[in-house]
């Protein structure tokens, strides 16, 4: 089951933003780097003529999300591939839960691989992770 095409971050310009803005929570399966919507700025006159172009500052629709694992984790492909999915099914299942405008990057440390973890497990760390950044409605 792929996240549909809206939820996804595509662009390397996308991840690097999140990298290098974002706020960072750890846990002992993942690192949760997470951007927050920015608010929509009206261009003032004197700028508006010369710098025309800004940066996307409106709120996104909906939160997006990337999925960084590196060989570090696991030399195999397959390997990280499971992982990639079983950890896209847990954002599937949270998606009705999530605050909107969100930018946000899993990277997934090498103790995934190790441990023969359980879907389960990947849900209640991205869960734990999500409401300590406050993307969750209700932050439980």
């Amino acid at each position: 089951m792929a996240l549909p095409k809206a939820y996804r971050l595509k662009s390397r310009k996308d991840f690097q933003a999140v990298f290098r803005e974002g706020i960072r929570r750890h846990g002992s399966l993942f690192t949760l780097r997470a951007l927050k919507p920015a608010i929509a700025k009206q261009p003032s006159v004197d700028t508006a003529g010369e710098n025309s172009q800004l940066i996307q500052t409106a709120p996104l629709d909906s939160t997006k999300f990337g999925i960084s694992i590196s060989t570090k984790v696991s030399k195999r492909a397959v390997v990280r591939n499971r992982i990639k999915r079983q950890i896209t099914v847990a954002l599937y299942k949270l998606l009705p839960r999530l605050s909107p405008g969100w930018r946000l990057v899993v990277v997934v440390k090498p103790t995934a691989a190790e441990q023969e973890c359980v879907s389960q497990q990947f849900l209640q760390e991205l869960e734990q992770l999500l409401a300590q950044v406050e993307v969750l409605n209700g932050h439980s």
